[in-house]
């Protein structure tokens, strides 16, 4: 959690090779580090942001024995608290904005998609999506939006647009609403979502292809319960998302079903091909 070069040069003195940036940065002190620091600089640019400070928080480590700066965060703030008066220990009030409860430290998620150029120019060594405790369909929907997005602006910096796709792609899985954090300076009211938990349709996850059987028949470990006339969308790590329908649900061993149970194998046919690790999620 570097804030400034001379701490940059602290610790390149000291052997280090690369230093993680606070999210406290803006691009414009990001480019202070960079500039006069000779070492590489790494800054989080995709994610969820912690409600303290450099995410220095304790609330997990002393409710669930978890600690939170070496990625076992067990994110209490999002649990749901009451308020208790001093002399009335056992009268416990909900706090209650909406039939939900309260969002006091709901802070939003952190995404750049729109600001690769910035990002670039920055001269940053290396842009970092959060990754810990996260899901494979998570992880191959949102690295594939960035690293497109990178390719797309250094083949072509002069006409480089941000695309619908990219966006589309990053509602897609779950998030909550979306910031630019404090990357053009200070993100006072933005920075916390006070309306509700998530935000956007979420495509849940069916699955992943282990294997093709034959033609447009594959073998998928099945994470979510998938019916045969759900419509799905297949996930690979170059072309656009393709839906399709399903042609054929069918265990290991050919029989047919009407729907796959979670932690099991199935054999779908589909309307495109697949290749081993592409993610199957539902539209």
């Amino acid at each position: 959690n570097t804030t400034n070069f001379n701490t940059a040069r602290f610790w390149q003195k000291l052997g280090v090779k690369r230093v993680n940036l606070a999210r406290e940065l803006s691009l414009d002190e990001i480019g202070e580090v960079v500039q006069n620091a000779q070492i590489e600089t790494e800054t989080i640019i995709h994610g969820a942001m912690c409600i303290s400070y450099s995410g220095r928080c304790l609330l997990s480590n002393v409710l669930s024995n978890r600690d939170s700066n070496r990625g076992l965060c067990s994110h209490p703030c999002r649990w749901k608290y009451a308020v208790v008066e001093e002399l009335r220990p056992n009268e416990f009030h909900p706090l209650m904005e909406d039939s939900r409860g309260a969002y006091i430290f709901n802070s939003k998620d952190l995404c750049m998609i729109d600001h690769i150029p910035a990002l670039i120019n920055a001269q940053i060594s290396s842009l970092k999506i959060e990754g810990r405790m996260k899901g494979i369909n998570y992880l191959a929907s949102v690295v594939k939006t960035y690293r497109n997005a990178i390719d797309n602006y250094m083949e072509n910096p002069k006409g480089y647009r941000v695309k619908d796709e990219w966006q589309e792609e990053l509602f897609k899985v779950y998030h909550r609403a979306y910031s630019t954090g404090f990357y053009f300076g200070n993100s006072e009211e933005q920075s916390a979502n006070y309306e509700n938990f998530h935000q956007g349709k979420i495509h849940s996850f069916i699955g992943k292809v282990l294997a093709c059987v034959e033609g447009n028949r594959f073998l998928v470990e099945i994470r979510n319960k998938l019916n045969k006339n759900d419509r799905i969308e297949i996930l690979t790590p170059k072309e656009p998302a393709m839906k399709s329908d399903i042609l054929e649900l069918s265990d290991p061993d050919q029989h047919p079903l009407e729907n796959a149970q979670p932690n099991t194998r199935a054999i779908i046919g589909l309307e495109h091909h697949c290749q081993p690790d592409d993610i199957l999620r539902k539209t």
